[in-house]
């Protein structure tokens, strides 16, 4: 059984930070159960952190001491090996794009595939599922702008819309008015407006 966890670490220490440590990509060290135990106590030994159901992660060594890895890091490597699309939230989103000055308190990420929340030491991250739209443009400033409006809601985004007018470059106003076949109606009218005003 030491042989195997040995083995664990060696592929867990290879990865890149937050790249989670999944018992189905170990099969080839050993029988489902083996891995699971292995795992379970490369968790007791604190060699290993369980931040989900099947999911370990490693913790980052630092000369402060150990910390979990950071959550984005988690999140994208986590969507990266499940074919997942994930962007943060609207909250998040309307924050950085200076539209409200309220900064979440929880990280949340949308994601296309199901709801789930991930544990990295005493951080709870939330992975909410939404639909196709409000994942568009990912990593872009024109779809934090409208993951941002989509938080907002209706009775904000005029005004929220005038604000990006001014922040956003061309291009990225542009791709968003290009988005806007995919948005709820409520949006796209928002949108539409301001591409005949401006």
């Amino acid at each position: 059984m030491e042989v195997l966890a040995t083995r664990i670490m060696e592929h867990g220490n290879g990865l890149p930070e937050g790249t989670p440590v999944v018992a189905k990509e170990l099969l080839h060290l050993g029988s489902r159960a083996a891995v699971d135990q292995a795992l379970s106590r490369l968790v007791q030994r604190g060699t290993l952190m369980r931040a989900g159901r099947g999911i370990y992660v490693r913790p980052v060594e630092s000369r402060f001491g150990t910390r979990p890895p950071v959550a984005s890091k988690v999140v994208e490597a986590i969507a990266a090996q499940r074919g997942e699309s994930v962007a943060p939230h609207g909250a998040a989103a309307a924050n950085e794009l200076g539209l409200t000055t309220q900064v979440p308190v929880r990280e949340v990420y949308l994601t296309s595939g199901r709801s789930r929340r991930l544990k990295l030491g005493a951080q709870v991250v939330e992975l909410r599922h939404v639909p196709a739209w409000q994942l568009v443009l990912p990593g872009r400033p024109a779809g934090a702008a409208i993951r941002a409006l989509a938080w907002l809601g209706p009775k904000r985004a005029s005004e929220a819309l005038r604000t990006l007018q001014r922040k956003l470059s061309p291009s990225e106003l542009r791709a968003v008015v290009a988005a806007r076949g995919r948005l709820p109606t409520w949006m796209a009218q928002e949108v539409s407006a301001l591409a005949h005003n401006g």
